[in-house]
């Protein structure tokens, strides 16, 4: 899979060596058109068990391309971006496949700005992917170094932030139940809880890079570190996928707090500090358009706007950077924090949250009973030979006076007590459909009646 999130695949099946040493080498060349004569990389992996032998042949490559790999062993995504921004290299790479199981390892690339390639940028590195250069000659090879200081950065960057106040938080001696599925997550959170005067009771913080369970951190994945939170008496949970972007959290009851609360609940600490000193223009919100209409309610009631961008984190990160954004993300539990670093971060989430729930002196389950309470509902259709965007353009075509429309991402249509966003995938001949309402049951009746719709205009019954 070859995307704007950089390219993974299944280890021997589609990720093969030559595959990798073709896009990392490719890499490289971009990275020495932009940065002549030597640029500098850096690159750290997620501690999933194959990063062991990518992470060398990506080296390798970027060597052979000229340019000086700056490795930085196994850590969150979020941190090689942070490495990146606040270290002076020219581009990065994370050895990661997200969220994907265990057969599955990728690459995910960083310009010099520490945020992902966009779209233009990935269709230049995909160009000379299929058309290479010349490697370098012996006399101008890169050099491999080794700097071992980027996590501990990485934790000093989120308890330096100006919106922290770590005096506190350590007075709460908050019990937390911790998984990091056996990935980069264990190599730092336990480190950042300590820090912060946490009781870390660890699940899954071994590093092995053999997951306990399926790594995508949603509820149905989560039931361990459910029934574990409810049998210590925890306070909470906190679990994050193998390269740390996404942070989701467990309340004390065992139950799941909900992945678009974690962005719902970082932006009511981020605009609530900001009440408090607050000057000048509104302050800005970034989130895509699968982002819960929490967010909204809770920028409005602190006097800010919400710009809303397309799926992908570039995406959200762009345009904070070009709009001067105090917070942003989305809501699969990823917090973007431009004081840090313009990138999904679950470090800064962690940091965010638990300032969040000391400031409140409450329980979580207490603290989510004061947000804004919606449902999200999802679901899919499979389309065949046709045209998803001929799909679409019939499906809007019925709704044109029902909401507010917006085509920048396949269809949004806003509605006074739901809304509903259908996406076409780059992947697969379907379309996805996200709902969201104040019940769960409405969210579903409206996943179905676009179901029922799309059947209809496709000509599928």
């Amino acid at each position: 899979m070859v995307s704007i999130s950089g390219i993974r695949g299944v280890i021997g099946e589609s990720l093969t060596p030559e595959a990798v040493v073709r896009y990392a080498g490719a890499f490289g060349e971009y990275c020495g058109k932009r940065h002549p004569p030597a640029p500098s990389v850096i690159l750290g992996r997620d501690g999933r068990s194959t990063g062991s032998f990518v992470a060398p042949l990506v080296e390798a490559a970027l060597i052979a391309r000229g340019v000086h790999v700056r490795e930085i062993g196994i850590c969150p995504t979020p941190t090689v971006q942070l490495a990146v921004e606040r270290g002076g290299a020219d581009g990065g790479i994370a050895v990661t496949a997200s969220h994907n199981p265990m057969q599955w390892n990728g690459l995910k690339f960083m310009a010099s700005s520490g945020m992902f390639l966009d779209g233009d940028e990935n269709r230049e590195l995909w160009h000379i992917a299929e058309h290479p250069g010349n490697y370098a000659g012996w006399e101008s090879l890169g050099r491999h170094t080794r700097e071992d200081v980027w996590l501990e950065r990485h934790i000093d960057a989120v308890l330096g932030l100006d919106l922290m106040n770590i005096e506190t938080i350590r007075r709460r001696r908050f019990r937390i139940v911790l998984d990091c599925v056996n990935a980069a997550g264990g190599m730092i959170v336990p480190r950042l809880l300590e820090r912060l005067g946490c009781e870390v009771i660890p699940l899954n913080c071994e590093v092995s890079g053999v997951f306990a369970h399926t790594p995508e951190p949603i509820p149905e994945n989560l039931t361990g570190l459910a029934s574990r939170v409810s049998a210590e008496k925890a306070d909470l949970g906190i679990a994050v996928d193998p390269d740390v972007d996404r942070l989701v959290l467990i309340t004390e009851k065992g139950e799941p707090y909900g992945e678009e609360y974690t962005i719902a609940s970082a932006v009511e600490f981020v605009l609530g500090r900001r009440d408090r000193q607050r000057s000048g223009s509104p302050p800005k919100v970034v989130v895509n358009l699968s982002t819960t209409r929490a967010v909204d309610d809770i920028a409005r009631a602190h006097g800010a706007e919400v710009i809303r961008t397309p799926v992908g984190e570039i995406n959200v990160a762009k345009r904070m950077k070009e709009i001067g954004a105090v917070i942003g993300g989305e809501g699969s539990g990823g917090v973007i924090l431009p004081d840090v670093h313009l990138g999904r971060d679950a470090i800064v989430g962690i940091g965010l949250l638990l300032q969040l729930l000391t400031d409140s002196g409450t329980t979580l389950s207490g603290l989510k009973g004061t947000l804004p309470s919606y449902q999200i509902a999802k679901g899919k259709m499979e389309l065949g030979s046709l045209s998803p965007d001929d799909v679409l353009g019939k499906i809007r075509t019925l709704h044109d006076r029902d909401g507010r429309i917006n085509t920048d991402d396949g269809l949004k249509i806003d509605c006074e007590d739901h809304w509903v966003h259908l996406r076409k995938s780059n992947t697969e001949p379907i379309v996805r459909i996200i709902a969201e309402a104040h019940t769960m049951d409405r969210a579903r009746a409206v996943v179905a009646a676009f179901k029922s719709e799309i059947q209809t205009v496709a000509g599928l019954r």
